[in-house]
C-alpha cells in the first residue's frame, strides 16, 4: 500500500516507522528541512520536503497514486485542508488528526465524506475516554470495551499474594469459561501463552473476558475494588479538560498548573467539582496541604514524558492508589511500566490504532494498540470461505503471536477455546503482536 503522511512531528515519524515495517510504501512529508534530515539520517523512512497544503508539493509527492493520506501536522485546519486538496488529487482514502470533537459527531460524517475526509482522529479525546474509564476500574492498568461493550478485554498487574501466582495455564481452566488468558507482559517480552506457561507475581495479565464474568478477575489477581472519589490532576492540558467532561460531577478534582496564564483559563470554564491551582504538581509539601494522602487518584498530563513520571511515582509514595500519566516519549514506557505507574497514555499510540483500521482490509474496526504490551487488540469479522472458517482453531495452526479471545455470533458474544469453529460472519476479538496484520488479512478474507 501507498501510503503519504503530511506532518513529520513525533505522531507523524512514529506512524512512518511502524507502518515501514509492515512493508508498506511509506512517503513522510513536511515543510522543515531540518527535520527531514534528521529523520532521513537515523530511519529509512522516505522524506519530501514540501507544504501539505500546496497542490503543486501534494501532485509531486505522488499523492494521486496514494491508497492512504494522513495529515497530522500540528494545525488542524492544515490537516483538513490536506486531505481535502489529496482526494481531490486522487488519493483513495483520507485521515485528518483534528481537535474539534465536534466534527465527529455522526450528523457531519456525510458531511465531511463528500469534502474528501474519509476519517478523523482526535487523540486527546480518545485518552480523556481512556482516562475515565481507567478512573472507573481503577484495578486495571488496562480495560478496552469490544463488540458494542459485550466483550472486554482487561489488563492488570499480578499482585504477589495472588491465589493464581505460580499456576500453570493448563491448572486454571474453567469447567464455566469465564476468561481467555490472551497475553504475558513479563519484564520487555509479550508471550501469547500455551497451557505450559506459568504465571509469575508482577506480570501484566491481558484477559478477553464477557462483561458478565468480568467481576471474578479483581479477587484472582490479588486486587481490592474501590471508588475513585478524589481526583488530583498535574497540568491543565488539553486532556485534562477533556478527561473532566467525561468524569461524574460527584467526583472532586483538583488541578495543579504551573502557568498561571492558562490556570485562570481554566478557572473560567471548569464546573464547580474542580478547584485549580497556580502550583507545581511536584511541590511535596503544596501536594501534603491538599491531602494527597487522602487522595484516590493521580493524573500527571503535562507536556513533560519525564516531569508525568515522576510526579505519578511520588503520588505512589503518598499512598496513591490509581496513577495515570501521560507518556509521550515511547522510549519511556518501559521506564513507567518498572516503576508500576499504572495507566500510560500516549498518543502517538492512539494515533497508530485508527491506522490500522484503515490499513487491515479483512473487515476490521476497534484496533488498539496496547501500550505496555507493544500489540494490539481489534474486532475482525470472518468471511465466507476465509480460511478461518475452515477448522476448528486448535487445527489452524496459528502462528505464535495471535490469538482469538472471544467472538459474538448472531448477537451473543462467546469465549473462544481450541474447539471452537469460527462461522462466516462471525465477529472475532483478534489480539496479535506487531506485523502480522498481513497474516490476519490471509485467515479472515
Amino acid at each position: 500500500m501507498k501510503i503519504l503522511i503530511a506532518g513529520a512531528g513525533a505522531v507523524g515519524t512514529h506512524l512512518a516507522r511502524l507502518l515501514g515495517q509492515e512493508e508498506h510504501e511509506i512517503t513522510l512529508m513536511d515543510a522543515d528541512r531540518d527535520r527531514l534530515t534528521t529523520i532521513r539520517d537515523n530511519t529509512d523512512i522516505l522524506t519530501r520536503q514540501g507544504i501539505c497544503t500546496s497542490l503543486k508539493d501534494l501532485t509531486e509527492a505522488g499523492v494521486g497514486n496514494a491508497d492512504l493520506f494522513i495529515g497530522v501536522t500540528p494545525e488542524e485546519s492544515q490537516n483538513i485542508t490536506s486531505c481535502m486538496l489529496a482526494a481531490n488529487l486522487g488519493a483513495k482514502k483520507t485521515l485528518a488528526r483534528i481537535d474539534n470533537h465536534e466534527y465527529l459527531l455522526p450528523k457531519n460524517t456525510e458531511f465531511f465524506e463528500k469534502l474528501g475526509i474519509h476519517s478523523m482522529i482526535y487523540p486527546e479525546l480518545i485518552a480523556a475516554r481512556e482516562i475515565a474509564m481507567a478512573l472507573k476500574t481503577p484495578w486495571t492498568r488496562f480495560w478496552w470495551e469490544l463488540c458494542n461493550g459485550t466483550v472486554i478485554l482487561v489488563g492488570a498487574k499480578v499482585r504477589e499474594n495472588a491465589p493464581i501466582v505460580n499456576k500453570y495455564l493448563h491448572e486454571l481452566i474453567q469447567e464455566s469459561k469465564q476468561f481467555h488468558m490472551v497475553a504475558i507482559k513479563r519484564d520487555n517480552r509479550t508471550i501469547i501463552p500455551k497451557g505450559n506457561d506459568q504465571v509469575m507475581a508482577n506480570d501484566i495479565l491481558y484477559f478477553a473476558t464477557l462483561r458478565k464474568h468480568v467481576q471474578v478477575l479483581p479477587e484472582l489477581l490479588g486486587k481490592k475494588l474501590f471508588e475513585t472519589k478524589r481526583i488530583i490532576i498535574m497540568g491543565g492540558s488539553r486532556i485534562t479538560m477533556r478527561t473532566i467532561q467525561q468524569l461524574p460531577q460527584s467526583t472532586q478534582i483538583k488541578i495543579v498548573e504551573q502557568d498561571r496564564e492558562r490556570a485562570e483559563r481554566l478557572v473560567e470554564v471548569v464546573p464547580p467539582n474542580v478547584t485549580v491551582f497556580v502550583e507545581d504538581g511536584r511541590n511535596t509539601e503544596f501536594l501534603l496541604r491538599e491531602g494527597i494522602a487522602e487522595t484516590d487518584a493521580f493524573l500527571s498530563l503535562t507536556d513533560n514524558s519525564e516531569a508525568n513520571i515522576l510526579g505519578c511515582m511520588m503520588a505512589k509514595r503518598f499512598g496513591v492508589k490509581k496513577t495515570v500519566a501521560e507518556v509521550e516519549n515511547i522510549d519511556y514506557i518501559p521506564m513507567a511500566e518498572r516503576f508500576d505507574i499504572g495507566t500510560v497514555i500516549n498518543k502517538k499510540l492512539i494515533s497508530a490504532s485508527k491506522i490500522y483500521e484503515l490499513l487491515l482490509k479483512a473487515d476490521a474496526s476497534n484496533i488498539k494498540s496496547l501500550t505496555f504490551a507493544e500489540a494490539n487488540v481489534g474486532e475482525v469479522i470472518a468471511k465466507p470461505n476465509s480460511k478461518v472458517t475452515k477448522k476448528l482453531v486448535r487445527n489452524l495452526d496459528l502462528p505464535s503471536d495471535i490469538t482469538f479471545g472471544a467472538l459474538i455470533r448472531n448477537g451473543e458474544p462467546m469465549l473462544i477455546d481450541g474447539d471452537t469453529l469460527i462461522e462466516p460472519y462471525d465477529q472475532v476479538v483478534v489480539f496479535f503482536l506487531n506485523k502480522s496484520l498481513k497474516v490476519i488479512e490471509k485467515l479472515f478474507n
